[in-house]
């Protein structure tokens, strides 16, 4: 009597009306305010346990991000039943993000020795045998829109794998885990009924004020990592530069907060990114740990958005390990 395949849709649909005024995303991370604090105030110290200290807790913090980011991917797979449209290319974005992924975990463990097949008894084989069976099935099940789904993102994952664990040196971390998060809200923002993030075409004020300020932080991030001040462009040529670049990025800005389109929020982001390299360029010499502290603050917004408490816990932790400086006032020049 009823098709299975439309009460579901439906049941999806009427949820993310629902949350249309009132995001849950929002809502959870506003309940988890004393958690966070909690996590302020004695995150440090618990994470200390486990070996985590000033000297690689960027390291540390970066790969467990990538980690869960890798598993929300799988985890949240087999969604496509509430696609508007059988042809998509989400299932190639998220073989692009488990790919990138795997690189940067195999990079970070190329020097732990994995069990080997020769030097095993028959028990020992059968077990390492089963659980790689068991790892790539439950990667493989992620995507079974089409029969060969599984097969990509199988593919994705143990190529991406073998790379990191030839490469001779490790991903960097913030630029590398800023790298997959901006992948992976570009995959949101393209398909935000499959996260169950919202409804396509129809996101609140509050959702897009959160990917905006994602795809700002990220520029900044990246900005701050890969260019270096040097104070050569004449100050009558930047001001001038600099108000195009902002006007520009502001109209991008309203181009999508009127269209919600992906290819405008990649424009946004890069017209952003022109904004704060010119600001780097022009400038002297920028404050130690900005782009950490602004890295930090990525994390918390990522898993706000993901609904993932631990990255935004992680990034909490994170900030405590910096200096206790003004953002505002170090980072305001990039504007």
């Amino acid at each position: 009597m009823f098709d299975d395949t439309m009460i579901v849709q439906s049941a999806v649909s009427a949820f993310n009306n629902a949350a249309l005024s009132a995001p849950a995303f929002f809502w959870w991370a506003f309940l988890s305010i004393p958690l966070f604090v909690m996590v302020y105030f004695y995150g440090k110290s618990f994470v200390e346990r486990f070996g985590w200290s000033v000297r690689n807790i960027k390291s540390k913090i970066s790969l467990t991000v990538v980690l869960f980011v890798f598993a929300w991917l799988i985890l949240f797979g087999g969604n496509y039943g509430v696609l508007r449209d059988n042809v998509t290319i989400l299932p190639f974005m998220i073989a692009a993000i488990v790919f990138v992924a795997s690189i940067y975990v195999g990079s970070n463990f190329n020097q732990l020795n994995l069990p080997k097949l020769r030097s095993a008894t028959k028990k020992q084989k059968l077990r390492i045998i089963s659980v790689w069976i068991l790892f790539f099935t439950v990667i493989g099940l992620s995507d079974f829109h089409a029969w060969w789904g599984p097969l990509l993102q199988m593919g994705a994952f143990a190529a991406g794998l073998l790379i990191g664990r030839k490469a001779k040196n490790e991903m960097r971390p913030l630029a590398g885990t800023s790298l997959i998060i901006f992948a992976t809200t570009v995959a949101i923002l393209m398909q935000p009924e499959f996260f169950r993030f919202g409804q396509l075409g129809n996101l609140s004020a509050i959702h897009l004020i959160f990917l905006i300020a994602i795809a700002l932080v990220t520029a900044a991030v990246i900005a701050l990592r890969n260019v270096k001040p040097k104070s050569f462009i004449r100050h009558s040529a930047f001001v001038k530069l600099k108000w195009l670049a902002r006007f520009l990025s502001a109209l991008c800005v309203a181009l999508f907060v009127l269209t919600e389109s992906v290819p405008i929020f990649l424009g946004m982001t890069v017209m952003l990114f022109v904004t704060f390299v010119l600001s780097i360029v022009h400038s002297e010499k920028i404050q130690e740990h900005l782009d950490e502290k602004l890295f930090a603050i990525l994390l918390c917004l990522f898993g706000i958005i993901t609904t993932m408490p631990v990255i935004t816990a992680l990034g909490i932790v994170y900030w405590t390990y910096l200096p206790n400086v003004n953002v505002w006032q170090q980072s305001k020049f990039l504007l």
